[in-house]
């Protein structure tokens, strides 16, 4: 018992110890095979963070999967994953914690690959220095500007150049100063606060954690001393008051919390808070904590915080000191990563999460790519997988945030593609457009009820899709006929005749498409505010901007019609010759040949023009309207 008691009192040591020494987050990066996953094996070999039983694990993978002949290969350590130690290579984020005597870190050893900078970025967003590699012999390539660009983006302000695999040009002083000056006028322009250079072998442990005899030359530190001694704290306790709700706690009807984690500030029992978003204002009454009621918190801490006053707030909103309040707006600028293998559309429509909060968001507007070798402007149409650019976001509602540079957390984002789920994007906000607080919506005495009651009909939109020649525009327009028989009023949107109005800017790439459909569904949303029953004929070939044109309107006022012809069946067909020309390749970007078409999951109507023809067919739309209260009382 004594000694079980022993053991628990040195364990509390030792956890109070660490706790109080500093912590210093840093991460590894540059291209790839530089060594990155080797340095941080070498860190914590020489530092004696290892156990036997480590030891022993890495000596027989050395002898398996090394790539340095009978030594022990350090790299092994962070490799994890079976396809990394198979290929050589890190291709996922790999956190490993050690301490000396003088801090604790925590390191992110991320991925040298192109296809594999997202995985980068994530590992730079919650890091406070980065450790550029490079390869002594290769020098600066594009990836070492890539990365470095990214971690000034994320806001790391200390940079350590590791010029690695000295030993593979015998310590040349010469090579070194070189590699040393082109990096430094490079980062010039990121204004970091520090960047130092060091030369080192990570396989050798040369200037890792003890100087080399081999650089007599080189009289700065060593990684670990640097490591050690430099001061990069951000104090967030010293920044203005933030707390985004996770979850508002009500366990009973006695009880209402709101939890979350504090990103910035201090907060005390007593001290007023704001909703940023609406406004509302309280007093905090306890701060909660599983260590029982405090009387103060600080930034990164978890609590419930109880107020005075019931207010109207939920997940996804932030609770903030009166004084200094975040924007609020649904128009913003900001730099993105674009992480995803399906290119940027602007106009597409995508999900934005902020911390705790989620809205709809759309690139309104594609300011400018930038090009990674030289950090110009480029302008561009879209982003590809790894590209970064500059752009304008239009958001579904208002969103209460700050500027990546004051706060990472309340000023970052990603972009999600709604559909998948996956993360498309990660996003530093850079100023707010303030379009909402100076444009707002007039209020009209004539509606579109009244409009809709004086025609007697429901306004909707039928939206016919389907590949060119499949027989859209041919029912839509027989659909119409019947419509103006029965008294109805109505309109047609046919996909040919806008691109000669209203589109005529557009081609058809992707890009354009969005565009196209963006612009139409805005115009049928108009038409429906007129009480007007809308046919809108369109290949609209993505499922995301059909999806968006539904979410324009209300419950029940948009009716996906899917005119379905095979392939084969519509290139017989061919009634404008389009198919030959785009076979011969005399048209690009057309539809079921270079360009896909994603047909509907989930339509209200599916149209088989193969089994039933065009006038049938229009008979059972009108008998759907009917059915459904859309052509009034005398139908």
């Amino acid at each position: 018992m004594d000694q079980r008691l022993e053991t628990n009192d040195a364990f509390a040591a030792f956890i109070a110890e660490m706790e109080g020494k500093s912590l210093l987050r840093f991460l590894t990066c540059g291209s790839v095979d530089d060594g990155k996953s080797t340095l941080i094996g070498r860190l914590l070999y020489d530092s004696k963070r290892l156990f036997e039983d480590q030891l022993a694990t890495l000596e027989r993978d050395s002898e398996k999967f090394g790539t340095t002949g009978g030594d022990i290969d350090f790299a092994l350590l962070v490799d994890g994953l079976v396809a990394e130690r198979e290929q050589g290579i890190t291709i996922d984020v790999a956190y490993r914690y050690f301490a000396t005597e003088k801090r604790r870190f925590i390191v992110a050893d991320t991925p040298g690959h192109e296809q594999y900078t997202r995985n980068m970025a994530t590992g730079a967003s919650n890091s406070d220095l980065a450790v550029l590699l490079v390869d002594a012999k290769a020098g600066i390539l594009t990836q070492t500007r890539r990365h470095a660009y990214i971690v000034s983006l994320l806001g790391i302000r200390h940079v350590v150049l590791a010029v690695n695999k000295i030993d593979t040009i015998d310590f040349d002083e010469e090579r070194f100063v070189d590699i040393r000056n082109e990096f430094t006028e490079f980062a010039r322009q990121f204004n970091f606060e520090s960047v130092v250079t060091i030369p080192m072998s990570a396989r050798y442990g040369d200037n890792v954690i003890d100087r080399s005899v081999k650089t007599p030359w080189y009289g700065g530190p060593t990684l670990l001393e640097h490591l050690e001694t430099v001061q990069v704290d951000e104090d967030l306790s010293g920044k203005p008051f933030r707390f985004p709700v996770q979850w508002v706690n009500r366990p009973n009807a006695g009880f209402r919390g709101y939890t979350g984690t504090v990103a910035s500030g201090t907060v005390h029992p007593g001290d007023r808070l704001v909703v940023a978003r609406t406004g509302q204002a309280a007093n905090v009454a306890r701060i909660v904590t599983l260590d029982g009621d405090q009387d103060e918190v600080q930034a990164a801490n978890a609590v419930t915080l109880t107020l005075d006053t019931e207010i109207d707030a939920s997940r996804g909103d932030i609770l903030v000191a009166p004084e200094h309040r975040p924007e609020v707006s649904d128009q913003i600028a900001a730099h993105i990563i674009w992480m995803s293998e399906e290119e940027l559309l602007p106009g597409r429509p995508y999900l934005l999460k902020s911390g705790t909060r989620t809205v709809g968001a759309a690139v309104s507007e594609l300011k400018h790519q930038v090009d990674i070798e030289s950090i110009k402007e480029l302008a561009a149409k879209t982003l590809k997988l790894n590209d970064i650019g500059l752009v304008n976001l239009s958001l579904s509602e208002p969103m209460a945030f700050d500027l990546y540079d004051d706060n990472k957390t309340t000023g970052s984002f990603i972009l999600i593609d709604r559909f998948t789920n996956a993360t498309v994007a990660a996003g530093m906000i850079r100023f707010g457009l303030r379009r909402a607080t100076n444009i707002h919506w007039q209020a009209l005495n004539v509606n579109r009820d009244s409009r809709a009651a004086l025609k007697n009909q429901k306004p909707c939109v039928l939206w016919f899709t389907g590949l060119s020649g499949a027989g859209k525009s041919t029912i839509a327009n027989l659909v119409e006929a019947k419509l103006h028989l029965m008294g109805r009023h109505t309109y047609m949107l046919d996909g040919d005749n806008v691109r000669h109005g209203l589109n005529r800017d557009l081609g058809f790439t992707d890009v354009d498409r969005v565009e196209n459909i963006r612009r139409v569904a805005e115009t049928a949303k108009l038409f429906v505010d007129a009480g007007l029953i809308v046919l809108v004929s369109f290949i609209s070939p993505f499922r995301s901007e059909r999806r968006m044109a539904k979410e324009m309107l209300e419950e029940g006022e948009f009716l996906e019609v899917f005119v379905d012809a095979p392939l084969a069946v519509v290139e017989e067909r061919d009634p404008k010759g389009l198919y030959k020309k785009a076979r011969s390749g005399e048209i690009q970007h057309f539809t079921g040949i270079d360009s896909p078409y994603e047909a509907p999951l989930e339509p209200d109507l599916l149209l088989d023009t193969t089994t039933a023809d065009a006038n049938e067919l229009a008979d059972r739309i009108v008998e759907t309207l009917a059915k459904g209260g859309y052509l009034g009382n005398g139908a």
